[in-house]
């Protein structure tokens, strides 16, 4: 057995958490934070058989498509200035999936 651990944009998550279960994999959500945007994440929990990783990697690509946002850093040219922002282009989306080994897995 293994553990899928997906860590997706929560806007991405809605329409993934729905073609899991729509497959019929159990699918346990977890709200997460990034640490570069500080934005909010959705992180997924699926246990499958060693034979469905493939097909629920399938599902994650197919959901959680990479897309470029423009947001704005602070920066602070000398202390007691104010701030300045500064664009900065930078792709957000997609998916970080982390694949365990189960050793045990009980259901009670």
């Amino acid at each position: 057995m293994k553990l899928i651990i997906c860590i997706v944009q929560d806007q991405d998550a809605g329409a993934l958490i729905d073609d899991l279960t729509e497959q019929e994999y159990r699918v346990t959500k977890l709200s997460s934070t990034g640490g570069f945007l500080k934005s909010g994440n959705t992180t997924l929990l699926v246990g499958v058989d060693e034979k469905d990783v493939s097909p629920v990697l399938k599902v994650i690509e197919d959901n959680c498509k990479t897309r470029e946002l423009t947001t704005s850093l602070l920066t602070v040219t000398m202390p007691g200035d104010t701030y300045i922002p500064y664009p900065l282009e930078v792709k957000v989306g997609g998916a970080t999936v982390f694949i365990l080994d189960v050793e045990k897995h009980i259901k009670i």
